[in-house]
């Protein structure tokens, strides 16, 4: 398994008599994985079982789920009437009426104003289309990991080209140290002699003491082995079989630590140079990397 990328989009239409449900999914990139769920009220029993589907097949994004309903069938809503509620609250009006002899017929709209007598339920054929719902919701899954995954074959060969480019460099960087050092002994040997103009013969050792003084400063030995881990270790995990998102970032911020330092440490033209462009790859790098799961 390469790279997933957490940028996807998956749909499903499901046709149940004179009804369709449209599920769609878009994933975007999140830090973890962030579940929100839009569909109409009647389909709330449903958003556990609909967790659990995104659940399996996301570690990390923002997954939007929207659910519509269009038709009547799966939404249909009908009346009911507490008959046995109603009896007993005429049993206490007549008993009232009785008692305090009063006399009128009781109004129809008073049926309205009665707590609890009428209530409005929705169809009972929702549980038998769950199973069809929640297959259309897998569907739409299905959908925007093969978006998810086509995107991250993308991101894997962007990624793997440029940290072969990063590697490049840190070859030439280890190459050039050594023209370094030879281009500070003649340089310091130069001046040596401009300053005494011939007439005191110059002390190797001296000239040793101070090129191997520069030397020291301006030594990136730990820092390019340090580095050259760090790419192999993000090719290592960028095949991992898992979220892999969080992890690249970390490595990519450790490189970006060590091309630092080496950039600080550089006083050649030629290293300064090769640094700036590691950092320009490495920062394209950590663009690419926010938008893998």
């Amino acid at each position: 398994m390469m790279a997933m990328s957490m940028t996807g989009y998956g749909s499903s239409v499901l046709y149940i008599e004179d009804a369709s449900i449209t599920v769609e999914i878009r994933t975007v990139n999140h830090r973890f994985l962030d579940i929100a769920i839009k569909m109409p009220s009647f389909l709330l029993f449903l958003e556990e079982k609909i967790k659990k589907i995104i659940q399996y097949q996301f570690k990390r994004g923002r997954i939007e789920v929207i659910i519509e309903i269009a038709g009547s069938s799966l939404a249909q809503k009908k009346v009911e009437m507490d008959w046995e509620l109603l009896d007993e609250y005429m049993e206490k009006i007549n008993a009232a009426k009785e008692r305090y002899s009063l006399s009128g017929e009781l109004p129809v709209t008073i049926l309205t104003s009665l707590p609890n007598i009428l209530t409005v339920q929705e169809g009972n054929q929702k549980d038998a289309f769950k199973d069809a719902i929640l297959a259309s919701v897998e569907k739409a899954c299905e959908q925007a990991v093969a978006m998810r995954r086509k995107e991250g074959e993308y991101l894997f060969q962007d990624l793997m080209k440029r940290v072969s480019t990063i590697e490049d460099i840190v070859i030439l960087l280890q190459t050039r140290r050594t023209l370094v050092i030879e281009e500070y002994r003649k340089r310091i040997k130069e001046r040596v002699e401009d300053q005494l103009e011939g007439h005191t013969l110059i002390d190797p050792a001296r000239i040793h003491q101070e090129i191997v003084l520069l030397a020291e400063k301006g030594d990136i030995t730990e820092e390019v082995t340090r580095l050259i881990s760090h790419i192999e270790h993000f090719r290592a995990s960028i095949q991992m079989n898992d979220a892999i998102g969080r992890k690249l970032d970390f490595i990519t911020q450790e490189m970006h630590r060590e091309v630092n330092t080496i950039g600080s440490k550089s006083t050649d033209a030629k290293l300064s140079e090769w640094t700036i462009s590691l950092k320009g790859e490495i920062e394209k790098i950590k663009e690419q990397v926010q938008n893998i799961e």
